[in-house]
């Protein structure tokens, strides 16, 4: 069973143990996963990170907590709580300002970091992320959070077949999801307490993403069964200095069937900052 790189961990002021992944130097880029069954930071940016940092940045790759090796407590865990354990890491690593990439679930926790504490944000990278919308308004009615959220309730996916069969809906083409990142998932599903899915709690940001300051980039698939691409208008409408790519033959990890468009546009964008 393929085991996730043990990087280092940090606990927060509140007890609460994260674990993280830090590599190269220069400005910062906080990589902030999605949710879902057996996801980290490493399965879902494991294609991008290592480019970041050899380019000439410090990318941090966090585990969320409820998620990979980072803890697992008994709690609600709504955007507010993820969005304070993110800030804990930026504080215990005194990064003050940093760039944020965040996918589903962490591309929610992006914009609420960005709402609740906009000088430390430079800019953000966003790819089909959620809180755009009332959960029962769309989200439940999309097939993947359907079928994602009955395979975890029915325990389908503590063997590879199973993860395999709930990944294949991430992608527009399947044959990319590897057998490392089905067993990565699957080795900490099986660690995972089911109330880290069910007691998730993301409120409807959309009436405050006028407040949003720093430069934006974002990236949606157009076969995405998660998230639907109408956020991206959402956010096109309401936001200043935003940019969008939208991706056709592209479900919901753009990062991962266009990752070197992904790479090499985010990379661009960083590099806009920096002149």
């Amino acid at each position: 069973m393929a085991a996730l790189p043990q990087g280092h961990f940090v606990t927060l002021n509140d007890g609460l143990r994260l674990h993280y992944l830090d590599s190269g130097s220069g400005d910062a880029v906080l990589f902030i996963h999605g949710s879902g069954p057996g996801a980290s930071g490493h399965s879902n940016f494991k294609q991008n990170y290592p480019v970041f940092a050899a380019a000439g940045h410090r990318v941090l790759v966090p585990d969320l907590p409820g998620y990979g090796l980072s803890d697992k407590p008994e709690t609600d865990y709504t955007l507010d709580f993820f969005v304070e354990a993110m800030f804990g890491l930026l504080d215990a690593l005194d990064i003050r300002r940093c760039t944020l990439v965040g996918n589903s679930l962490g591309g929610a926790i992006a914009i609420k970091m960005a709402l609740d504490q906009p000088q430390r944000i430079a800019r953000l990278v966003l790819m089909a992320p959620g809180g755009l919308m009332e959960k029962e308004q769309y989200y439940l009615q999309m097939e993947g959070i359907q079928r994602m959220g009955a395979a975890f309730a029915n325990g389908e996916l503590n063997d590879a077949e199973g993860m395999r069969r709930l990944l294949s809906l991430q992608l527009f083409d399947a044959s990319q999801i590897s057998d490392e990142t089905v067993n990565e998932r699957v080795a900490v599903v099986k660690e995972q307490p089911r109330y880290v899915l069910t007691r998730m709690q993301v409120p409807n940001l959309a009436a405050r993403l006028s407040e949003l300051s720093c430069p934006i980039l974002g990236f949606w698939g157009m076969n995405d069964k998660f998230c639907p691409a109408s956020g991206a208008q959402t956010l096109m409408q309401a936001c200043r200095n935003i940019r969008f790519i939208l991706l056709s033959e592209c479900g919901h990890w753009v990062m991962v069937e266009h990752r070197e468009v992904f790479n090499r546009d985010v990379l661009a964008f960083l590099a806009e900052g920096a002149k």
